[in-house]
């Protein structure tokens, strides 16, 4: 999705711990350390679910809920067991974009749906087989990449991101030795 912008994108391994206390907190962190490492524009991103019975949890700690997806989704829904269904949630992420010499960036974007009690579907990652698209009749487990896109909070962050206008000036300001 991003590729279309015209601009290059490496992955590049930060190394930072996401001890921000918002997503836009650890985004921020990431972009701008990978822009300090390398000297070059960056992106940075963190995302979560929250679940309005939950009070919003687990939030930014989504990925930190057990040692593996399974057992995060298996503590989720029993946390869950017991309260009154639906349970409504929304996935958030936050994309920062970090530019040497430039204040950062933040892009924003979410789906609001449904946790659903089982497993359905094996694609995408994370809580997606548990998440339940409105209007849809889907987990993000059940989509395709290409109708996720239509969808997901990461898609409406870089979407965010690209309507601004921000990579096509960045793009038209980076030299040929890309700079």
């Amino acid at each position: 999705m991003l590729a279309e912008a015209g601009v290059e994108l490496i992955a590049f391994d930060s190394e930072v711990d996401e001890a921000g206390e918002t997503y836009a907190e650890n985004a921020r962190l990431k972009a701008e350390a990978a822009s300090s490492r390398s000297g070059l524009p960056a992106l940075g991103d963190d995302s979560g679910l929250e679940v309005e019975a939950l009070g919003g949890f687990p939030g930014i700690r989504s990925a930190r809920l057990g040692p593996t997806q399974q057992e995060r989704t298996a503590e989720l829904l029993r946390r869950l067991q017991g309260l009154p269904r639906p349970w409504n949630a929304r996935f958030v992420c936050v994309i920062a974009l970090a530019i040497p010499g430039v204040e950062t960036r933040l892009f924003e974007g979410e789906c609001r749906g449904e946790v659903v009690p089982e497993w359905r579907g094996e694609a995408g990652f994370g809580y997606d087989p548990i998440f339940l698209v409105p209007g849809t009749g889907k987990t993000f487990g059940e989509m395709p990449p290409e109708e996720k896109r239509r969808y997901s909070h990461r898609a409406a962050a870089a979407r965010a991101l690209l309507e601004s206008g921000a990579l096509q000036q960045l793009s038209g300001s980076i030299d040929a030795r890309g700079r």
